[in-house]
Formats: structure tokens, C-alpha cells, sequence
């Protein structure tokens, strides 16, 4: 018998911390389980013995695949917090002409595919483009007479992968500071601040874990691409995952390098959270008012127009008029009452996906909000994991279990009843939107946490006190106050689903294609003109949603909490 000292309290069991994780926990727990399933199902041949590819790889190209992964990863960083967080600071202080499209249009970069965007470049800048074309008629030089960028490069990889996942950053800056307290702003001025030093020393900080979360998800993006480093050449991790997992056919050498590319994903993350160290970013003040934006004019507000048009214009724009004049001379015939079937298709699945995604987002960072412990966190670190596996090694990883599933029923079926069920999830819309939810759950996971954040811990004490529950904090307090970054969630998965290829590539039903499909099938037959009209469709179905969120998020301050009442508002 173990014997307690007079007025210590006991230790609780293991059974009662169960208990205190209560339904969200478990929720949040369950969730992750699901969603990480697939990844271990691929995961699980790493110790396995292999038919020696990943041998060969070390000794010839691993160290490869090391430096241009972890080069594609810092130059991308850098450039999407450079241009997200300054142009979401420029559109939401400042006022300049132009700032009410370029606060919208600013996002439309995200619905462009990097592969369609890598493909239009090349064509623009190769030797025989238009650009040095032109170049050489105009200076009489030749071949070898003159420097030109190469655009199949990591730097050329680096500019497209920038210029196309800088909205991640972008819109989760202009969230976080429309958020934040306008009072937090006006001491800064009364100190002394100027319109930098108030950005500089007040709003980046409180936006911080928000522009962490969007720098987040473009590294695990950049990582993670395939269609780029592919079309250019550039050996990474992602190519040598697709290249041992369908050229040499050895799961267990794919299987490593994933585990590899999620080391490193991992260790990106940690560092974000090591700097941050105890650091905290709450919103104290409960008075919001509209934010009073400075007025530019002059040289100033001409700088100001170039810096938000030129990512437009090279991330969208200059694309868009590339890919028209390619289908107005060039396009699909097929074009008519076969793409809006493509398009119907692709908006059902990026819309089921985008509610999906949204939810077991929420559920699993406020179980980690509202029940504080090892578990929930560790399961809202692990649930977002899937976003830096390429989208085929998901689609494989899902098919694993679920074809498992299926055979299990199958034959327990036939065994009792003597009938055959066949496979009832592969190959299914549900095992497509499983596979998407596992991809893109931390698309939805970051900016719901980087909101969750900026809510006072009082908030959920004050609600606490007044008898709220965990479902009262949802509806009374955190769903109200952090409704842009839920709006903002629910677009970054929309755009993503609606460009995503591998997945819905190998898992889809039969004879349900999407848009997505049907400009890669295009492609693949060297039909690169032809394959700009898809292209372009899937543009012009992301322009509408991207317009109205982006709209919502720029009408929006933080939401009012029905527990906020009086002069606290």
C-alpha cells in the first residue's frame, strides 16, 4: 500500500486523465487516428528491407534531393512572407488608388496551378520565347552573346512557387490584422511610432502566429510540389518519392524518402515554435473600432500600386492573357457543354472537401484549445502532417486501408451470406474526399489556429463562469470572433482541392474526370495549347468564391461575441 503525506493531494490515475480529455479530446483524437492512417499505411515499409534503390539513391542523388528540397523551401519562405505579409499590411493600413481591387485581386495568384504557371513561363522565356526572341532582333546578338536567366532552374522553381503561394501568407496577414484592436495601433502612435514602427513593433507581432501559419503552408506546398520540380527537371525529394514508388516499384525506398520530406517539414514547424518560445499574441482590448488607414498620395502612393501590381501581374495576369490568346487560337473543341460537367464535378469536390476540412479542423485545434494536455496537441501536430506528402502517396496510402476494408467485408459477407459486396469505398467519392481531408487538413488547421490564438484565454474563462460549456465556447465565442480565418480556411482548401492533380488522378471514380484531370490528360499528350482552356476554367471557377471570401473577410472585423455586451464591445 503506497502511503500519502498528510495533505498532499493524490496523483490522478490514468483513468481519470482519460476523463478530462471529454468529447472534444476523444473527438480530436479519433479525428487524427483517421487522418493519419493513410500516412502510416506508406510509413510502416521504413524499416522494411528493401530491393536496394534507396542504397543507390544515397550514393548518387540523396544529397541532391537534400540540397534542392531545403533550397526550394528557404527561397520560398523567404519570398512569400516578404510579399504576404507586406502587401497584406500595404491593402488593410494604407489607402492608395486602386487598394479596393488590389485587396481582392491580390488573391488570385492561389487558383493558378504552379504547373500551368511553370508551363507559360517557359514558353515566355525559353531561348526560342518571345522574350529573347525579340531580344536578339533588337540587339543583333546571337547565340552566346548574352546572359539570360534560365527559368529550368531551382531559382527559376523558387520564382513560380513564390509568385503562386504568396496568397497563403497574404490572406492570413490581412485576417490577423483586420483582427486586431485598433487601440493597440493608436498607443503606438501616441508614443511616438510612425506608420512603420506601429507595423514593425505592434501589428507583426500580434500577426505573427498568423503569418507563421501562412508561411507554413507554403513551405509544406513548395515541398510537397511535384508538378514544378518535375517540368524543370529538378531533382528533389518529391521526384525521387514518384520516381521509386513508379519507376523502380519500391514502396520501401518511397517510403523512406516521405519520412524524410516529413522530417523536414516537422523541423520547420519546431524552429517556428522554438523562436516563438513562451511568447504570446492576445488581443487585451475589447473596443474595436474601424481601422483608420493612412492615406498615400504622391510618389508614395505610386509605389504603392507597383508593389501590389507587379505579384498580380506576374502571378496572374500575365498568365491569364497567355493562356486566353492560347485558347482563343488554339483551344480544346471539345469546350461546351463537357466542361461544365468538368466544372460541376470539380466545385462538388472542393466544396464537400472545403466543409469537411473546415470541421475536423475546428474540432481538432479547440480540443487542443479547451483541453489542455499532451494528447490534444500532439494530435493537432500530427493532423496536419498529410499537407507535406505528395498528393500520390496519399492516394496510395488511402487505397491500402480502405481496399483492406472493403475485401474485409467482402469476405465476411460471402462467408455468412454467401453474397459479394465488391469494393464499396475504393475507387468512391467518399475514399477521394478522405484522401482530400488528409492532404489538406492543415490548409484548414493553420489559420483556424492562428485565429484561435489571438483570443484571449479570459474570454474562455469569462464564458466558463457564466455556465458555457466547450459547445457554448464554440457558438458564443470562438466561431464569432474568429470567422475570417474559418472564411479564410474554407477558401485556401476550395482553391487547393480545385487544383489538385495526383490524387484525383489515381483514386477518382471511373469516368468522373474534373478539370484538373482533364488539363493534365491534355498536357500529357503534348497538347499544351488545347490544355489552356481547362486551365483557364479552373481560374474562372476559383475567381467567383475567391471574390466573395475575399470580399466577406474585407467587410469583417472580429466577430461579437453574444457574452460581450455593453461597453466592452
Amino acid at each position: 500500500m503506497t502511503l500519502l503525506a498528510e495533505g498532499a493531494p493524490a496523483r490522478p490515475g490514468p483513468w481519470h486523465r482519460l476523463r478530462r480529455l471529454g468529447w472534444p479530446g476523444w473527438v480530436s483524437i479519433l479525428l487524427t487516428a483517421l487522418l493519419l492512417a493513410p500516412v502510416l499505411a506508406v510509413l510502416v515499409n521504413v524499416f522494411a528491407p528493401g530491393n536496394g534503390t534507396m542504397s543507390h539513391l544515397a550514393e548518387t542523388v540523396l544529397g541532391g534531393y537534400i540540397v534542392n528540397t531545403v533550397g526550394l523551401a528557404i527561397g520560398t519562405g523567404i519570398g512569400v512572407l516578404v510579399i504576404g505579409a507586406g502587401l497584406g499590411w500595404l491593402v488593410t493600413m494604407c489607402d492608395f488608388p486602386g487598394r479596393r481591387f488590389f485587396e481582392w485581386g491580390l488573391v488570385l495568384p492561389l487558383a493558378v496551378p504552379a504547373y500551368v504557371m511553370a508551363f507559360v513561363y517557359v514558353q515566355l522565356l525559353q531561348y526560342a520565347g518571345p522574350v529573347q526572341n525579340w531580344m536578339r532582333g533588337v540587339t543583333g546578338w546571337g547565340h552566346g552573346d548574352y546572359w539570360f536567366p534560365e527559368i529550368r532552374s531551382l531559382g527559376g522553381a523558387i520564382a513560380m512557387l513564390v509568385f503562386v503561394l504568396y496568397p497563403y501568407v497574404y490572406l492570413l496577414a490581412r485576417a490577423a490584422f483586420i483582427e486586431q484592436s485598433v487601440c493597440a495601433l493608436d498607443v503606438s502612435r501616441t508614443l511616438g511610432c510612425s506608420a512603420w514602427g506601429s507595423f514593425y513593433r505592434v501589428a507583426l507581432p500580434l500577426a505573427r502566429p498568423a503569418i507563421a501559419a501562412g508561411v507554413a503552408l507554403a513551405l509544406m506546398e513548395a515541398v510537397a510540389d511535384f508538378g514544378v520540380v518535375s517540368y524543370f527537371d529538378l531533382p528533389t525529394f518529391t521526384t525521387g518519392i514518384y520516381r521509386a514508388w513508379f519507376s523502380f516499384s519500391d514502396h520501401v525506398a518511397a517510403a523512406q524518402l516521405s519520412s524524410a520530406l516529413l522530417g523536414i517539414v516537422f523541423g520547420i514547424l519546431l524552429l517556428e515554435r522554438v523562436l516563438r518560445g513562451r511568447s504570446r499574441y492576445h488581443h487585451t482590448s475589447g473596443r474595436y473600432r474601424p481601422l483608420v488607414r493612412y492615406r498615400l498620395r504622391g510618389i508614395r502612393a505610386a509605389f504603392a500600386c507597383l508593389a501590389a501590381a507587379l505579384p498580380l501581374g506576374i502571378g496572374f495576369l500575365l498568365p491569364a492573357i497567355i493562356l486566353l490568346q492560347l485558347t482563343i487560337k488554339h483551344g480544346d473543341q471539345q469546350f461546351g457543354a463537357r466542361y461544365l460537367e468538368l466544372a460541376r464535378n470539380s466545385v462538388t469536390l472542393a466544396g464537400l472537401a472545403a466543409a469537411i476540412a473546415v470541421t475536423a479542423g475546428f474540432l481538432v485545434a479547440l480540443a487542443a484549445r479547451i483541453r489542455p494536455g499532451y494528447a490534444p496537441h500532439i494530435a493537432m501536430r500530427v493532423a496536419g502532417l498529410g499537407y507535406a506528402v505528395p498528393g500520390a502517396v496519399i492516394a496510395i496510402g488511402v487505397l491500402l486501408p480502405v481496399t483492406a476494408f472493403d475485401n474485409a467485408v467482402d469476405g465476411a459477407m460471402r462467408n455468412l451470406f454467401g453474397v459479394s459486396t465488391g469494393l464499396i469505398f475504393s475507387g468512391s467519392i467518399f475514399a477521394l474526399l478522405y484522401a482530400y481531408t488528409v492532404r489538406f487538413l492543415a490548409s484548414a488547421l493553420q489559420p483556424i489556429e492562428a485565429g484561435l490564438q489571438t483570443v484571449t484565454p479570459g474570454m474562455d474563462s469569462a464564458a466558463r463562469t457564466l455556465g458555457r460549456g466547450p459547445l457554448g465556447l464554440v457558438t458564443d465565442v470562438h466561431a464569432p470572433l474568429i470567422w475570417p480565418s474559418l472564411l479564410t480556411a474554407a477558401l485556401l482548401v476550395f482553391v487547393d482541392v480545385m487544383k489538385e492533380l495526383p490524387a484525383t488522378l489515381i483514386m477518382r471514380p471511373f469516368n468522373f474526370d474534373t478539370l484538373a484531370v482533364q488539363a493534365f490528360n491534355l498536357a500529357r499528350d503534348e497538347r499544351l495549347a488545347e490544355a489552356s482552356t481547362p486551365s483557364l476554367t479552373i481560374v474562372a471557377v476559383g475567381l467567383l468564391p475567391v471574390f466573395l471570401l475575399s470580399r466577406a473577410i474585407a467587410r469583417g472585423r472580429p466577430g461579437r461575441s453574444p457574452l460581450i455586451s455593453g461597453s466592452d464591445r
